[in-house]
């Protein structure tokens, strides 16, 4: 088998695995609260705390790949999310599973940042770059699906119950971690001269902690929410100033000179700002307004991401022939009309209509993100990436991070806070005007999903035409010079 199939194989294998451990949980989120006697806000964390260790590794983890090799990093990946699935799954209470998603979120780190950056590595040159980003995009997607409605069947395996979430990745991993070490070997050269810049480092994941941290520990008029994000705020100023003075920077501000990654990246910050709000919103139209359960509330997403999956790849291909900015523009323009369309949702809209209209979202999406991908990745020299892929992966987890406050606020501007937190904490809603009330929230936050978006496929706009881009082919050629360092 060709050395670039090879590759896809086992970088997919990797990042459906990191993908699936962000959703599976979701569903089968009141069991594991009761079961380990705990409280929905420690459930909430649960979930979060896994995301907040990719989001704050990011961008360390794609400039340590750059320095020592990302082959060795992306193995290590697969064992430590393998260890930490296992220690997840027999965790005897809620602290230790807490502790121990934060090993899985580690190990998934690794899997994501160096996932797509070998992928363009074996790929570059070969004028299938976005086929190849296009098809490892899919596993993100599919891993998506497959965490909604798998939950809910691991959720009843007799015995061990909610553990097989967990468990289920035990034997997939221990072969990744033995295909990768096996078949896998690096092809850009690490650049080893180069010192890591800790205080940088230091510094960024500490802003990026409190900037989560704060966004999610309470309303924006917190003593603790402002105390965290002006914590936030004073360790990016002294970050940049570190990153602009140092020889060898964690975050190579010089990347942001680059139109096409600055383009691309910011596409992805505001575009997935919208999509990430989605789910969280048609889960509570579905479960609270609708009355449908978690599971089937997790099978009627299935339009949305199951476009996502049918499209990636097309769309990975056609960016080969005609470039990323039309189909990422265009994508994003279809996804704020399916956005606005979803905006007339009522409570008795018949499902196949909300179905078109999620797929159409899904459609947009994944018209865009593939191109999107293989634009920003392309147009870096192979020297930087790592880092490259650290920092688009980090948009794009910051984005998700930062959705569900984004929603919440958005729905607040018709709904009190205090009586959205209590509505949204039922199972279900037995008063008519409690369910109009959060409809109402909810079409409020779908029109600003729109603007959102509408914004992000404006700056899609910016990134030039299709001649002006850089390519990868172009990347590696300019790779032979000394790369250049902010400061």
């Amino acid at each position: 088998m060709d050395y670039k199939w090879v590759v896809l194989t086992v970088t997919t294998v990797g990042i459906f695995m990191a993908t699936l451990d962000a959703s599976i949980i979701i569903v089968g989120l009141p069991t594991v609260v009761n079961d380990l006697h705990t409280n929905i806000v420690v459930g909430i964390w649960i979930i979060t705390i896994y995301r907040l260790a990719i989001t704050v590794l990011l961008v360390t983890i794609g400039r340590v790949a750059d320095l020592f090799g990302r082959v060795r990093l992306y193995t290590w990946g697969f064992a430590i999310f393998t260890v930490g699935s296992l220690l997840s799954g027999l965790s005897p209470t809620a602290e230790f599973l807490l502790a121990f998603r934060l090993v899985q979120g580690t190990g998934a780190a690794l899997l994501f940042v160096n996932g797509v950056a070998i992928v363009t590595d074996a790929f570059a040159g070969t004028g299938q770059l976005g086929k190849g980003i296009g098809l490892n995009q899919v596993a993100i997607n599919a891993g998506t699906i497959t965490g909604y409605t798998l939950s809910g069947i691991l959720i009843v395996t007799p015995i061990i119950g909610w553990r097989s979430i967990f468990l289920v990745n035990v034997p997939v991993g221990i072969f990744g971690t033995y295909w990768s070490r096996k078949r896998l070997r690096e092809i850009s050269a690490p650049a080893a001269k180069e010192q890591f810049d800790i205080p940088g480092a230091v510094t960024f994941s500490g802003a990026i902690t409190s900037l989560l941290l704060g966004l999610t520990l309470g309303g924006l008029d917190s003593p603790i929410t402002v105390l965290l994000l002006l914590t936030s705020l004073v360790l990016t100023v002294i970050f940049l100033s570190i990153e602009r003075h140092t020889k060898s920077p964690v975050l190579d501000l010089s990347l942001f000179k680059n139109r096409v990654f600055t383009i691309g990246n910011l596409s992805n910050l505001f575009s997935g700002l919208a999509f990430a709000s989605l789910a969280f919103v048609m889960t509570l139209y579905f479960q609270l307004v609708r009355g449908f359960s978690a599971y089937n509330a997790g099978l009627a997403l299935i339009p949305l991401e199951a476009t996502l999956l049918l499209v990636g790849p097309s769309s990975g291909s056609l960016s080969d022939k005609y470039g990323a900015r039309g189909l990422s523009t265009l994508g994003l323009s279809i996804a704020s009309i399916g956005f606005v369309l979803m905006s007339g949702l009522n409570i008795d809209t018949p499902y196949i209509q909300v179905a078109i209209w999620l797929s159409l979202v899904g459609f947009g999406i994944g018209l865009f993100r593939s191109p999107n991908a293989s634009s920003v990745m392309g147009a870096v020299p192979p020297s930087r990436r790592g880092i490259s892929s650290g920092i688009r992966v980090l948009v794009i987890n910051t984005s998700i991070v930062g959705s569900i406050p984004f929603a919440t606020a958005m729905m607040t501007i018709v709904i009190p806070y205090n009586r959205l937190i209590s509505i949204t904490s039922n199972e279900t809603l037995a008063a008519l005007s409690d369910r109009v009330l959060l409809l109402n929230g909810l079409k409020v936050a779908l029109v600003a999903f729109a603007a959102v978006n509408l914004i992000a496929a404006g700056i899609s706009a910016l990134r030039g035409p299709k001649e002006l881009r850089q390519t990868a082919e172009g990347a590696e050629a300019a790779s032979v010079k000394p790369p250049v360092h902010a400061g």
